[in-house]
Order: structure tokens, then C-alpha cells, then sequence
């Protein structure tokens, strides 16, 4: 077996999703030697050839870098990434896809199946990482699978690194991130997670138990989820009161101990993390005894938060029957490519409930927005999306529509009504130019 300096480690990621890719790119970054598996022929065969699978701002410089300097590989089997040009992975993270069951409960077989293939392939002592976002215990679990399969005997730990990645900015979240948690079982699995995450000088390191390690992640969401839907819920408030949800929002962010962050009204909050984690968060909590109804309600918000864009159309155009309604922005925030759980599928789906004719235009999402939202019109650009529509919606606060020609825009639509659902532009600008306008939480 060949042999890395010391203070560099073989490690092996399975899963070269949002979480597997940018992870793997970002360990090969900062100087040890990665080989990222995925069961996908043609997202390995992508990822070969230097095309990235998803979007993700300064992903694809990363990834070309540490391929050509010989410290990143890609590779369809599991037993090729543990043994890979013939040296051992000492960790092996487990990065794999978790999405939810109807019920709310996280689907974990995806990572069972992996826990099985590592088990019949270890050689020597392995530090097994479970990355993807998991219910508290699963790593009990991934310990119990491995041993069942474990027929050798082979040494090893299951330890839990949760990430904290934010789409759109994940790869420098990675590199300099708040916090790095790892919950390890043993001294033995702690010097092996020190020794990796060691080149981030300057990030703060939270040693614990694999438990609270596990509870880290769906316990952050959620609250991050809570404040979003706090301030939403805010926002109905000052729309009813004649308040302005900014200031409100301003004057409690000074307050050193809430902040500023998350206290942006819109509507609503989506993606794979945020509404995925609290329903896990929810779920586990009722199995185990406690009735988190806090969270039932947060949830409750985010999706009344939605339809606060539809009610404002028809308090405009009254009947939806037969209007054309044009959505700007598809994906669940700027900066990303992903439509998972974006507020603009469960939006689109009750305007055309109601009768309304869809037109839709991100720029990037596009693509992958086709596949969840059908029957609409998927404009060229934003002029193309508004054209003959009797109303238009900002979704999605992508920085090019705040660069847009307004008057253009206005001249563009059928009727000169703007329903702004991430309060992106001046309301008084708006109504200057002749926009009848609505935001939230504005006047």
C-alpha cells in the first residue's frame, strides 16, 4: 500500500450530490486525497469529463483544480473508492440522498445499502463519517449494519460530521465555515477527524458525543426555519396594522441576541433542507415521546406564506379563469439551480387550480424546473415571461431581475400590477413609475 504524509488523509465520499461533491472538492482543496463514488454512471461520466451535475457558484474551478493536481477521483463503485491506486481509505463518508416519506420520517435505506458494502469491504481500522442530514440514532444504526456484515472483524468507528452548506455559497461555507462539529465514539476516531479537518486553521471545532452531533443539524434548521416563519407571520401582522415588516425586522435584529439573519419576510422558505429537516425534526420527536407542536406550526406558516401570493392576484384581478400570470423566478433562492421544494411549484400548481395560464422564467433553474412544474409557458428572458401578462410575481430574488428596465417590464404587461413576494424593489419607485404594487409587510 502506498503511503500519504501524515498530516493527509485517503478519504473516500459516497454520494457526489450537493453535500458528497462540494464536500469531496473542498477535503481535496484543503490537500488530501479524495475519491468521490456515486451510483449514477452519467453524473460520474459528467463529473470525468469536468461538467458539473449541479449549480453551484465556484464549484467547477474547485473540482477542475484538485482533479488535474491529482487529489480528487471519481468513481462508480464503492469497493474502487475504499481501495483506490491501491491505498485504503482511513475515512469514508457517508454522503448519500435521505428524502422524506410521506409520514415526514427520513428514508435511510440508501444509506443502510452503503453500510452493507462498506462492512464487506474493510481492510484495516475505518473511521465511517455519516455527512448526509440524518435523524438522531441513525448512526446507531449504521454501527449495528456494519457489524451484521462485518464477517472479518474489521476495527471501526461511526462517527457524525453534519454540514452546514448553504446552496449558493456552499463552497465557501465548506472552506470557512462557523462551525465544524464532529461527534466521535473514541479517541481513535477523534485524532483521525482532527487530522482532516486540521489544514482549516482558524475554524472553530466542536468535539461531542455522536448523539448531539446528530441533533446539531435538524436542531439548527429548525430554528433557522422558525425565524423565518416568525417574521412572516410578522408580516401579515403589519400588513393588517399599517407597520413596515423591514423596520420591524431591523429594529429586532439590533437586538445583538436575535439578529438580522432570517428575518427577511417573503414567502416562504423551501429547498431540501430547511422543510425536509423540520418535518424529520417533528417526526422524531413525536416517535420519541414529545409533541414538538412549535415546529407543526412553523411548518403551518411557510405554507399559508405561499398563498399570500395568490390571494394578492386575485385581490387584483378577481377571477384567475382565463389570466395570464407571469412568475419570475422558479428555483427556492438566487444562486442555485434547485427547485426542491421550491415555493413556485405549489404556487404555480394553485394558480393553474384556479384557472390562471402560467408563465414562468429563471435564470438558470429552468431546465430542472421543467420536470416539476408542467403546463406552463417557460419564457426566453424576463421581457419574454411578462409579455401580455395580466400580472407579474417575483418568486425568486435573483439579482438580475433587480437590474431589470422597469419601464420596459411595465410596458411589457397587459395590466401594470407587480406582486413582489421577496420585497426585492422600492415600493414608492414602483408606484412612481405607474406599477401597481404589492410587496410583504409593505405599504
Amino acid at each position: 500500500m502506498k503511503k500519504e504524509k501524515n498530516d493527509k488523509a485517503n478519504i473516500c465520499i459516497i454520494g457526489a450530490g450537493y453535500v458528497g461533491l462540494v464536500s469531496g472538492a473542498c477535503l481535496a482543496e484543503i490537500g488530501h486525497r479524495v475519491v468521490c463514488v456515486d451510483s449514477d454512471p452519467k453524473k460520474i461520466a459528467m463529473l470525468k469529463k469536468g461538467v458539473m451535475p449541479i449549480y453551484e457558484d465556484g464549484l467547477q474551478s474547485v473540482v477542475k483544480k484538485n482533479v488535474k493536481a491529482g487529489r480528487l477521483f471519481f468513481t462508480n463503485a464503492i469497493k474502487d473508492g475504499m481501495h483506490h491506486d491501491g491505498r485504503r481509505a482511513e475515512a469514508i463518508f457517508i454522503a448519500v440522498g435521505t428524502p422524506p416519506r410521506d409520514d415526514g420520517s427520513a428514508d435511510l435505506s440508501a444509506i443502510e445499502k452503503v453500510a452493507e458494502e462498506i462492512a464487506r469491504n474493510m481492510s484495516d481500522y475505518t473511521v465511517i463519517v455519516e455527512k448526509s442530514t440524518v435523524p438522531v440514532e441513525t448512526c446507531e444504526w449504521i454501527y449495528k449494519t456494519v457489524t451484521r456484515h462485518n464477517k472479518k472483524h474489521i476495527p471501526f468507528d461511526v462517527a457524525s460530521n453534519p454540514e452546514f452548506l448553504r446552496e449558493g455559497t456552499a463552497v465557501r461555507d465548506f472552506l470557512k465555515p462557523d462551525r465544524v462539529v464532529l461527534g466521535c465514539p473514541s479517541r481513535q476516531c477523534e485524532h483521525v477527524m482532527r487530522k482532516i479537518y486540521k489544514a482549516m486553521k482558524g475554524a472553530p471545532l466542536l468535539v461531542t458525543d455522536v448523539k448531539s452531533a446528530e441533533l446539531i443539524k435538524h436542531a439548527s434548521n429548525s430554528f433557522l426555519s422558525t425565524k423565518i416563519s416568525f417574521i412572516n407571520a410578522v408580516a401579515q401582522v403589519c400588513e393588517k396594522t399599517g407597520a413596515d415588516v423591514e423596520m420591524v425586522a431591523k429594529g429586532m435584529g439590533m437586538d445583538k441576541r436575535i439578529g438580522m439573519s432570517f428575518l427577511k419576510a417573503g414567502i416562504g422558505f423551501g429547498g431540501f433542507c430547511f422543510p425536509k429537516d423540520l418535518e424529520a425534526f417533528y417526526w422524531l420527536s413525536r416517535r420519541k415521546g414529545y409533541n414538538f407542536e412549535l415546529l407543526k406550526t412553523v411548518k403551518d406558516i411557510n405554507e399559508q406564506a405561499k398563498l399570500w401570493m395568490v390571494k394578492q392576484v386575485q385581490d387584483e384581478l378577481w377571477n384567475l379563469e382565463g389570466k395570464t400570470v407571469a412568475m419570475l423566478g422558479l428555483a427556492f433562492k438566487p444562486e442555485t439551480d434547485d427547485m426542491r421544494f421550491a415555493p413556485s411549484i405549489d404556487i404555480a400548481a394553485e394558480f393553474k387550480r384556479l384557472g390562471a395560464n402560467v408563465r414562468g422564467y429563471d435564470p438558470v433553474s429552468q431546465e430542472n424546473a421543467k420536470s416539476v412544474i408542467k403546463n406552463i409557458y417557460f419564457a426566453k428572458d424576463a421581457y419574454d415571461c411578462v409579455a401580455g401578462a395580466d400580472c407579474a410575481c417575483l418568486i425568486t430574488e435573483w439579482a438580475e431581475f433587480g437590474r431589470l428596465n422597469m419601464k420596459k417590464v411595465l410596458a411589457h404587461l397587459k395590466h401594470p400590477i407587480l406582486i413582489d413576494g421577496r420585497n426585492l424593489y422600492n415600493p414608492a419607485k414602483m408606484r412612481e413609475l405607474g406599477f401597481t404594487y404589492k410587496s410583504v409587510g409593505r405599504h
